[in-house]
C-alpha cells in the first residue's frame, strides 16, 4: 500500500507543477522489507509438513498493466525470494539457521546432506548442533566423515549431537571415534558427579553426551568399541548406571553376559530391568539365579521384565517360580499375564493343568494369554481342549485363538479356522485369515479374494497381505482392483497392504499401479509405493514425484500464532478411573502433532476409547477407535521428529511407518531410548504418573480435558 499511494502523489504533483518535482532521493524510496521472524517460521513448517527444501508453488504477481498515454511505466518492485529451507540455512539469524536445519532433517532428502554438512562449521554452537542432529534424521551415509570431524567439536552438545547422529546412521566406521568420544568424556570426569536418576534429558553435560555416545554404539552393534569404553579388562562394568545396562542389552552381544548379571544386581530399578532383558536375549540358563529372585521381586517393572527373562530362555527349572506367580491372588495383571505367556516356552509340572484352569479366568487377556501357551505346553493337550472350548465372549480372546491355531498341524487348525470365518466381529478375521495362510489352506487363496471385496478395510489389508505370501496364479489383477476400491477408505492400510503384495509379482504387474499411487491423497501410500518403485527399478524419480506431501491445510494455517509463537504451554487432563495424568504438551518442539492432538480431544474423540495396549516397563498406548491397534482419525499427520529423548513419562506418536501419526499415542513407563528420532514426542507427564502406573489393558479413557492458559475446554 505505501508504494501504491507514493506513486498516485507523484502523479498528482506532476499534473500540478509547472516545471517536474527533482527526482526523490535514494534514501526516501519505499525500501523492500524481507519477511518478519514470525513468517520465516510459518514457511518452514509449511515447507517441512510438505515435506519439500523449497517452495514447490511461489506466488507470481500479476503483471501491471501497461501504461497509459503520457504517464511514466510503474515502479516494479521485485517479488521476493520464494521460501527455500536451504536458503534460510544461511539466514543472518541463529535461530532461523537452526530452525530451518531441523527441517531439512525432517523433510530427509539426500540434497539437504551437504549444505547441512557446512553448517556444522556454524558460528553458533546451537546451530552447529542442530545441524549434526538433522543430519541423523536423514540418516545418509554421505554425512558420516563431516559427524565424525564434529565429535571434536569444542562445545559438548555438538559433540553429543554428533555422536547421536552416527548412531542413526549406522555406519560402522564410526564406532571407534564415537568411543573415543566416549572415552575422553569419561577421562574428564563426565560420570563423576551423577545423581541417581540423571534422566532430565539434557545434552549440553559430559555425561549426557557420554549417554548419546554408547547408546550410539549400541544402535551400531558395536560390541568392541562399546566393551572398550563401559568394562574393564576382566569384562565387569566400569559404571552402574542405566545407560550402560541399556547399551550392553541393545548390543545383544554374548560377551556382555558377566556385565549384564553384575548390573541386574544395581540398586537402581532402570538399571537391573535393562540388564535383565539383555539376558534374556542371551538366552544363557546360568542366568537363572539371578533371575528367579528378581520375578519375585518387590519392582514391578523388573520383575516382568525376569518373568520375560525366562520365557526367553525356556529351562523347566524356572517352572515352579513362575507357576507360583500365576496362582498368587494378588499378583498384578500385568505381570500375571507375563508369567501365562513365559510358562508356554517353560513348561514343567503343572503347567498344563493351569492353563487350563485359566481358560475361564476373570480377565480376557489371561485367557488370550494361557490359549496361546497351551499348545506349546502340550500340543495334544491343545487339541483336546479345543473340541471343549465354547466360543470365547470377548473378540480379543476368538482373536488370540485364531493366531494360536495357525501354530498348530493343519489338520488340527483348519476345521476350526474356517468356521472362525462368520465371526461377528471384524476385528477377530484378521487373526484367522492370517493363520489360514500360514497354514496353507486349500482354499486359502479363493478366501483371501473374497475378503478383498469386504467393508472393513483391516480385514482387506489381512488379506492382501496373505496374497502377497501365497502369490496364487492371476492374484494381480485382484490386488490391483483392492488397491482402487481402496481409495475410497478414510485410511491407508487396505491400499498399503495391497501395494505391497502386489509388489512381489514383480515389475510387469505392479509398476502401473505403483504410478498411479505416487499421486495417492495419502503420504504413507505415496512413500510406500516410491519405496516399492526403487526396489523394482533404483533409476526411477519416485521420490521426487511424490512431493509435495497432500495437506489440507492452508498456507494461512500455518502462520497461526499458536503455532509459530504459542503464548502458554498447553496442557491436557486424561481422566480415567484410576485417576487423572496431567500432560505438558511439546508446542514448540511438536506443534502440528500438538494441534492434531488438541483438536482430536476438543471433538471428544478419545472419550470412551480404551488403553488398548500396555506393556509393562514399556509403554501404555490408547487413542484407537478400533480398540485393536489398527484405528486412527481417518488422516495422517507428518512425523516431527525432535530431540527431546524418551524418558519416564515421555509422550509420543504412535506410528506404524513413518509419518502414519493418527489418533493413537503412548506414554513410557520408562526411559525408552531405542525411541528417541524415531517416534514424535509430543509432550510429558507433569503429575499423575503413579495413574499410569496403575492403568491396566482395557481401561477406559474418560474424558480429556485442554487447557489453553486461560480457560479449559
Amino acid at each position: 500500500m505505501r508504494t501504491i499511494a507514493a506513486l498516485a502523489l507523484a502523479c498528482c504533483a506532476s499534473a500540478c507543477a509547472s516545471a517536474p518535482p527533482a527526482p526523490a532521493p535514494a534514501a526516501a524510496r519505499p525500501a523492500v522489507v524481507g519477511p518478519t521472524f514470525e513468517e520465516k517460521q510459518a514457511s518452514i513448517l509449511r515447507l517441512e509438513d510438505l515435506r519439500v527444501l523449497r517452495d514447490p508453488a511461489p506466488v507470481v504477481p500479476p503483471a501491471p498493466p501497461p501504461p497509459g498515454p503520457g504517464e511514466k511505466p510503474p515502479v516494479v518492485q521485485a517479488p521476493p525470494s520464494p521460501p527455500d529451507l536451504l536458503r534460510m540455512l544461511t539466514d543472518t539469524d541463529a535461530r532461523i539457521r537452526r530452525r530451518a536445519a531441523l527441517a531439512v532433517g525432517r523433510v530427509g532428502l539426500h540434497d539437504g546432506v551437504t549444505p547441512l554438512s557446512a553448517l556444522l562449521a556454524d558460528p553458533d554452537p546451537e546451530v552447529r548442533q542442530m545441524a549434526a542432529f538433522a543430519l541423523g534424521l536423514v540418516g545418509d551415509a554421505g554425512a558420516s566423515a563431516a559427524l565424525v570431524a564434529a565429535l571434536d567439536d569444542p562445545v559438548v552438545m555438538v559433540d553429543a549431537s554428533a555422536a547421536e547422529a552416527l548412531g542413526l546412521i549406522g555406519d560402522p566406521i564410526a564406532a571407534e571415534p564415537v568411543a573415543r568420544l566416549a572415552s575422553r568424556l569419561v577421562d574428564a570426569g563426565a560420570l563423576s558427579n551423577l545423581t541417581g536418576d540423571d534422566e532430565d534429558g539434557r545434552r549440553d553435560t559430559p555425561a549426557a553426551a557420554f549417554r548419546l555416545a554408547i547408546c550410539a554404539l549400541a544402535r551400531m552393534k558395536a560390541y568392541p568399541a562399546l566393551a572398550s569404553v563401559v568394562l574393564d579388562a576382566s569384562g565387569e562394568p566400569r559404571f552402574s548406571w542405566w545407560p550402560v545396562a541399556y547399551a550392553l542389552e541393545r548390543v545383544g552381544d554374548a560377551r556382555a553376559f558377566p556385565a549384564l548379571v553384575t548390573l541386574a544386581k544395581d540398586s537402581h530399578p532402570y538399571t537391573p530391568a535393562f540388564a535383565v532383558k539383555g539376558l534374556g536375549l542371551l538366552k544363557n540358563r546360568a542366568a537363572l539365579p539371578v533371575l528367579l529372585p528378581l520375578a519375585a521381586g518387590p519392582d514391578l517393572n523388573v520383575a516382568v521384565e525376569a518373568v520375560r527373562a525366562l520365557g526367553e530362555i525356556g529351562d523347566p527349572a524356572a517352572s515352579t517360580s513362575l507357576l507360583a506367580l500365576i496362582r498368587a491372588p494378588k499378583t498384578d495383571l500385568a505381570l500375571r499375564v507375563e508369567a501365562v505367556s513365559a510358562i508356554g516356552s517353560v513348561g514343567g509340572d503343572g503347567a498344563l493343568d493351569s492353563l487350563l484352569d485359566l481358560l475361564s479366568d476373570a480377565s480376557p487377556f489371561v485367557r488370550a494369554a494361557a490359549i496361546g501357551s497351551l499348545p506349546r505346553v502340550d500340543r495334544e493337550g491343545f487339541v483336546t481342549t479345543l473340541s471343549a472350548i465354547e466360543p470365547d465372549p470377548d473378540w480379543r480372546v476368538r482373536s488370540a485363538l485364531a493366531s494360536t491355531l495357525g501354530t498348530v498341524p493343519p489338520d488340527v487348525g483348519l476345521p476350526r479356522l474356517q468356521g472362525m470365518l462368520t465371526d461377528e466381529d471384524q476385528r477377530v478375521i484378521p487373526a484367522v485369515l492370517t493363520s489360514l495362510a500360514r497354514l496353507h489352506a486349500q482354499n486359502a487363496a479363493q478366501i483371501m479374494l473374497d475378503h478383498l471385496k469386504v467393508d472393513d478395510p483391516i480385514v482387506r489389508a489381512a488379506a492382501a497381505t496373505a496374497l502377497g505370501e501365497l502369490k496364487p496364479a492371476g492374484a494381480a489383477e485382484a490386488l490391483a482392483e483392492a488397491y482402487r476400491a481402496g481409495e475410497r477408505d478414510p485410511g491407508y492400510a487396505a491400499r498399503v497392504a495391497a501395494l505391497e503384495s502386489l509388489g512381489k509379482y514383480g515389475a510387469a504387474a505392479a509398476t502401473p499401479v505403483l504410478v498411479t499411487a505416487l499421486a495417492d491423497k495419502d503420504w504413507v501410500v505415496r512413500r510406500r509405493a516410491a519405496a516399492l518403485l526403487n526396489g523394482l527399478d533404483p533409476a526411477t524419480d519416485a521420490d521426487a514425484r511424490i512431493r509435495p506431501a497432500p495437506t489440507t491445510n492452508t498456507a494461512d494455517f500455518y502462520q497461526t500464532p499458536r503455532l509459530t509463537d504459542p503464548p502458554v504451554s498447553t496442557r491436557v487432563y486424561i481422566d480415567t478411573d484410576r485417576g487423572t495424568i496431567e500432560i505438558e504438551l511439546a508446542v514448540l518442539d511438536a506443534p502440528l502433532t500438538v494441534d492434531n492432538f488438541v483438536k482430536l480431544a476438543d471433538k471428544n474423540a478419545f472419550d470412551g476409547l480404551t488403553f488398548h495396549r500396555v506393556v509393562r516397563d514399556f509403554v501404555v498406548q490408547g487413542g484407537d477407535p478400533r480398540g485393536d491397534g489398527e484405528g486412527g482419525p481417518g488422516w495422517t499427520i507428518r512425523d516431527e521428529l525432535n530431540e527431546r529423548p524418551y524418558l519416564r513419562g515421555t509422550v509420543g506418536m504412535a506410528l506404524d511407518g513413518p509419518d502414519s501419526g493418527g489418533s493413537q499415542f503412548f506414554i513410557t513407563h520408562t526411559p525408552q531410548p531405542h525411541l528417541d528420532a524415531k517416534y514424535t514426542v509430543f509432550g510429558r507427564v507433569v503429575t499423575g504418573m503413579e495413574v499410569v502406573d496403575r492403568i491396566q489393558p482395557g481401561d477406559v479413557i474418560r474424558h480429556v480435558r485442554v487447557w489453553n492458559g486461560e480457560n479449559e475446554r
